[in-house]
């Protein structure tokens, strides 16, 4: 009986359609089949849900979502409620390991608390107060089920109050000379203003913050009082906002707010010994100059200016307070790191199934000027064999790279270095490489420099890049006669882009990169322009062309393009474990003057684990291209255009698991017409029957400092097909053909 068991196992085939079937079926049976119920105490309820809604269709109740001091078991994207179903599988025996494990991995189940019901009532009630709605009331309903309860919450904001009128009583002289004067701007509380917490404490924050940079180094927001009465004016409020004197305790005097300036800045070492930087790069860095009055916000500036140094490990700032004057003396102390660290990282590799090996190996200096600029020089070799190519002699592909980075920590410019040395989050980078690339195929070299400078806004939320100068060189010293003659030389089999990507060739560019966040939405930008300086040079020196009507440098042909990339993804916070990522990116390149191709390091590919995740890396599109010849697609695969679409579900699963469902959609396009790329080319009649779509599974395991991403796509639209089982493969699948595996670090978007 066990022989003919076995032999049934070894024989099942299913499709993979019934598998997936199968794996739902599981799925669902193992999620539902534990009672939820069966670690709540007898006489409790399982809190099943909370609702919040408003007899005011005008007022949205989700606002008070936050406040709710109970919540049910969290799910799985939102709908699955596999935690607790996990916590329900354990036994009661807690000594046992298997238990422990279930316990640890699932949620133990919420049960319904009535003081909590009535502590989120009061809480919604107060913030409800915060809002203007000062008659607001919540109402609370707890249904049971048995052992299940269902909470929801019914708002009643009633009217919403405004300011009536707003008086300003100032009794410290010397600021009141400043609020006569208008120095601190246009009141912020005006008549016709709802009457809330957050535009009174942002009025509070506005004259501190002024205050504050003003001079006045010991007062808050604290030292700013309200008086409101609402008594025969319904639905008004008149408001006093009171700023009173200073008072060191309750039984000090009151006296006026003392302005307060800068008498010495001195540096000190945390370790008691020198600081080994500069005196000039430390006070270039120090936002507060002697003889000026106290500010809060330069002060701020000098610590993230002092956070920028590569050199500086952290900073602390005292102030001493001279006897009898408005004089303060600042202590800056300084902490730095160890200038010098070398670093050695192996890595392996897998390129199209040829596995390989690669190490590199890195020195850095932090000071080498002792100003804090950073010097790194890296060393990397990696080997790669490379089988199934036939009539070619060497089987191995051998790789060396050399670069060196050297960064200085403000702009060096002409006549503008001076003036923007202050500012820390500004920094210089000179760069240089040289990549050596053997393979069986040819012999490439790359030589590149680059001049860049970086700066970022006070907050931290915008940072631009500005490529001013960047020169890459690629010289081809060796092709193998085998590959020129079946793809260059052969007039029935040239490929013009291919052909042009193994010439020499000359790039001289420049580009400006912008990003913003703020936690909910990112936008990122990249604009680039290509050979235009060596293009006008040669125009008005009127320099001779080759024998394929192009300005030369050096006897190398010069890339002339323009490309710009724009990218945009959105969070949608469900709660505290489910998100949902919305993303959208859209490139566009175009060769003229100079160049009838783009440069295949500028061209766009899509597939692969940041794109459409149905297919590998550049094996999607252009178009409804269909590669044929598996050895020169990752060329003819490129395009000069790019849409990315892309919606991810993601969720907490257990310690540091995450999951998530994905839907990409998108391809790439030419802008031209080339004839080894047959249905590449964007027609705005067509494009959008040409989008390819996926969708898929993924795990993360999220180690707070990285993350390391699975995800498994597959094939639902493909634009590239034979017949319509390959053009809908969501309805006619198969996992050979229409899966693809991912392996990436960090988050495709």
């Amino acid at each position: 009986m066990k022989r003919n068991f076995a032999y049934i196992l070894r024989n099942i085939s299913i499709t993979y359609q019934q598998f997936r079937y199968l794996f739902f079926v599981v799925l669902a049976i193992t999620a539902f089949s534990c009672s939820s119920t069966r670690f709540v105490p007898d006489g409790s309820q399982l809190l099943k849900s909370n609702s919040v809604s408003s007899d005011d269709k005008a007022f949205d109740a989700s606002q008070l979502a936050p406040y709710m001091r109970q919540n049910p078991n969290s799910r799985w994207f939102s709908m699955f409620n596999v935690p607790l179903s996990i916590y329900s599988l354990s036994g009661s025996d807690s000594t046992k390991w298997v238990n422990r494990v279930l316990r640890r991995l699932g949620e133990a189940p919420v049960v319904y608390d009535s003081m909590a019901m009535l502590n989120t009532c009061r809480d919604m009630e107060t913030a409800m107060h915060s809002f203007g709605y000062l008659r607001a009331a919540v109402r609370s309903e707890a249904k049971t089920r048995g052992k299940k309860c269902y909470v929801s919450y019914m708002v009643f904001p009633g009217h919403r109050y405004t300011l009536d009128s707003v008086r300003y009583e100032v009794e410290d002289d010397s600021i009141r000379v400043l609020f006569d004067r208008g120095m601190l701007g246009n009141k912020g509380l005006r008549r016709g203003m709802v009457f809330s917490s957050t535009n009174l404490d942002n009025e509070r924050k506005r004259i501190s913050n002024i205050l504050a940079d003003s001079g006045y180094y010991k007062f808050n927001k604290d030292f700013i009082h309200y008086e409101a009465d609402s008594v025969g004016k319904p639905g008004c409020v008149d408001l006093v906002l009171r700023l009173i004197k200073y008072r060191a305790s309750n039984n000090s005097p009151e006296i006026n707010h003392v302005k307060y300036y800068i008498n010495d800045i001195r540096y000190h070492s945390n370790d008691g010994g020198s600081i080994p930087i500069r005196r000039k790069v430390l006070a270039n860095n120090t936002a507060m100059k002697s003889g000026e009055p106290f500010g809060a916000s330069r002060l701020q500036n000098t610590y993230n200016n002092f956070s920028q140094l590569q050199a500086v490990r952290f900073t602390s700032i005292r102030f001493d307070e001279l006897p009898d004057t408005s004089l303060l003396n600042c202590n800056v102390f300084v902490c730095t790191r160890n200038p010098n660290t070398i670093s050695f990282q192996p890595e392996g590799t897998n390129t199209a199934g040829d596995f390989g090996a690669a190490a590199s190996l890195t020195y850095s200096n932090n000071n080498i000027f002792r100003g804090s600029e950073l010097l790194s020089v890296q060393l990397r070799g990696a080997c790669e064999a490379i089988t199934g190519l036939e009539g070619y002699q060497n089987k191995n592909y051998n790789e060396y790279n050399f670069e060196t980075k050297l960064m200085f920590p403000r702009i060096i410019a002409p006549f503008v270095s001076h003036r923007l040395a202050h500012i820390g989050s500004m920094r210089s980078e000179l760069s240089f490489s040289y990549n050596l690339q053997n393979r069986p195929e040819f012999h490439r070299r790359v030589l590149s420099s680059t001049w860049r400078y970086y700066w970022k806004s006070p907050s931290g939320r915008h940072s631009y890049r500005f490529d001013f100068m960047d020169i890459n060189y690629v010289h081809m010293p060796w092709i193998s006669s085998t590959f020129k003659q079946e793809y260059l030389d052969d007039v029935s089999n040239r490929n013009s882009i291919l052909r042009y990507n193994y010439e020499d060739l000359f790039i001289l560019k420049t580009g400006l990169n912008f990003s913003y966040t703020n936690g909910t939405y990112a936008i990122r930008s990249n604009f680039e322009l290509g050979g235009n300086l060596l293009n006008g040079i040669s125009h008005i020196f009127n320099l001779k062309k080759n024998v394929d009507n192009q300005y030369t440098l050096f006897n190398i042909a010069y890339a002339q393009y323009v490309k710009g990339d724009v990218d945009y993804t959105h969070l949608v916070r469900f709660d505290s474990k489910n998100t949902l990522a919305l993303h959208c990116g859209l490139g566009l390149a175009y060769s003229y003057g100079n160049s009838k191709v783009l440069p295949f390091e500028k061209r766009y590919f899509s597939g692969g684990a940041n794109s459409v995740r149905g297919w590998n890396v550049r094996e999607l599109g252009p178009g409804q291209f269909k590669g044929t010849d598996g050895r020169i697609d990752f060329i003819n695969q490129t395009g000069d255009m790019k849409l990315d679409v892309n919606m991810e579900l993601r969720t907490y699963l257990f310690w540091k698991f995450n999951g998530a469902i994905f839907v990409d959609a998108g391809n790439i396009w030419t802008l031209k017409d080339y004839k080894d790329q047959p249905g590449g080319q964007f027609k705005i009649d067509e494009f959008y029957k040409q989008i390819a779509v996926a969708y898929g599974l993924g795990i993360r395991l999220n180690f707070d400092y990285f993350v390391m991403r699975f995800d498994l796509g597959f094939k639902a639209v493909n634009p590239a097909y034979t017949n319509k089982s390959e053009h809908y493969p969501i309805a006619n699948p198969r996992f050979g053909r229409d899966s693809s595996f991912h392996f990436a670090v960090g988050m495709p978007f």
